[in-house]
């Protein structure tokens, strides 16, 4: 289709890294990125004439990428004997944005990702993320903070 290999080639890398950092799952976040892109050739003409098309590729991988992980615990749930995975991080000399990210909640790592990352309005990342602007900027707020904090005693305390 005229336009989206153009639209793909420009976007693909950055929707990934996004959804990658908001999911913490570099395997998820390739799948739904894939699907949202596909979704988006499907219908291209009406999403090529939306007016920041990428804000719905980015809204329909992190509803996929919801989806998926609450698909995940209602099983969990089902099954006892499961184990919800830890992510673990290595300790490393410099603090880097992942492993800053990493240590969020996860609303607040979408939230931040897709705020400062993704360069997405509040009201975009509210649709994206399935819940009000006004919980999008809370959970803003509280990152932040979190943030800063770890930084402050990163400064302090060093690495």
């Amino acid at each position: 289709m005229e336009g989206f290999e153009e639209f793909f080639a420009a976007h693909y890398g950055p929707v990934l890294h996004a959804v990658g950092l908001a999911t913490g799952d570099p395997q998820r976040a390739e799948d739904m990125t894939q699907e949202a892109f596909a979704r988006a050739y499907r219908r291209w003409s009406g999403v090529s004439a939306m007016e920041r098309p990428v804000a719905w590729v980015y809204v329909v991988a992190l509803n996929a990428a919801r989806r998926s992980f609450r698909d995940e615990r209602l099983a969990a749930r089902a099954d006892p004997g499961t184990v919800d995975r830890e992510v673990e991080g290595d300790v490393t000399d410099a603090v880097t944005l992942r492993a800053l990210l990493a240590e969020l909640p996860p609303r607040q790592r979408a939230a931040v990702v897709l705020r400062y990352l993704a360069d997405l309005s509040v009201a975009e990342t509210a649709d994206a993320m399935g819940c009000a602007e006004g919980t999008v900027k809370s959970a803003v707020h509280a990152a932040l903070r979190h943030l800063r904090a770890d930084l402050d005693e990163e400064a302090v305390h060093g690495p």
